[in-house]
């Protein structure tokens, strides 16, 4: 197995010195085979960048964003944070992110201090449903292909990826729009929730456009396809550490006019609801352009 890179490094963010009511941060590049910056990447440093305007007391708990412009996958990103307002429990952020003078996406977040109030959830019973470590890694599957191009993109990825169901890579052995992935980080992380919810965004990306390509029995392979996030929304329930098993929990409901929606739930090993998502997302098919 190659080395991935660098999780924390990759959701890191610089401050340009630029401290003014709309602060300025930077964020390293992540290469792309196909040379377009990776939705997850923009998404997890966009809201690295949030964090550092929110006290550290205000976790996430809620996260809009549109993608507007497809980036350079070579080059830095600019974000650009406008403290819209703090409340007295709440403090809100946007986040633009550029390049070139253009933006890409652009982002509101929330942040909360922790408030006891009621509390309900719908937990999952895990029972019956195959533990992380006795499913194959994608590397246990594809480790052959390394090298090739695009497969590296998929093999060094910072995060192990376990498919309860088949993956989708090469080929779509069932055609359904439901799907359960168990993830973690490949590293152990350092403490700290802004930065986990980061992470989480980071790898929620990767496969939110599966449970549509799956009911359609389109894999990943499929010569000509291409596929892009419009707009993504998340939700942060409860604690949780990025570098623990998560279950990844994902369906599509509708799919038309070459747009798809999905939504995902993530569980921890006890059943307990820790975040959800939902995205709209572009695909395109040689045969229907």
């Amino acid at each position: 197995m190659t080395a991935a890179p660098d999780l924390v490094a990759m959701l890191s963010v610089l401050d340009s010195g630029a401290r003014t009511r709309e602060d300025i941060l930077t964020g390293p590049p992540l290469p792309t085979p196909h040379g377009r910056s990776f939705g997850g990447q923009v998404l997890g440093q966009a809201i690295a960048a949030a964090g550092e305007t929110v006290q550290e007391d205000r976790a996430l708990h809620s996260m809009h964003g549109y993608f507007l412009r497809p980036g350079n996958s070579e080059e830095r990103m600019t974000f650009e944070v406008a403290r819209l307002h703090d409340g007295r429990s709440f403090s809100t952020r946007r986040t633009q992110a550029y390049q070139g003078g253009e933006v890409l996406m652009s982002m509101i977040a929330s942040f909360q201090e922790d408030d006891p109030g009621i509390e309900h959830q719908e937990r999952l019973d895990l029972t019956g449903i195959p533990a992380p470590d006795t499913l194959p890694s994608v590397w246990e599957k594809y480790g052959h292909l390394a090298g090739g191009g695009r497969a590296s993109w998929v093999l060094n990825r910072p995060f192990d990826f376990r498919y309860v169901e088949s993956d989708i890579i090469l080929q779509v052995p069932e055609e359904t729009n439901r799907q359960r992935v168990w993830m973690r980080a490949r590293d152990t992380m350092p403490d700290g929730r802004t930065l986990h919810a980061a992470a989480l965004a980071f790898a929620s990306d990767y496969v939110l456009l599966e449970p549509v390509m799956r009911r359609h029995g389109v894999p990943w392979a499929t010569p000509g396809m291409r596929g892009a996030s419009l707009d993504h929304a998340m939700w942060f329930h409860r604690p949780f550490r990025a570098d623990d098993w998560l279950l990844y929990e994902l369906e599509s409901p509708t799919a038309q006019g070459g747009r798809g929606l999905a939504h995902g739930r993530f569980y921890d090993g006890n059943g307990e609801l820790v975040a959800s998502v939902a995205q709209e997302s572009m695909i395109r098919l040689p045969d229907t352009e």
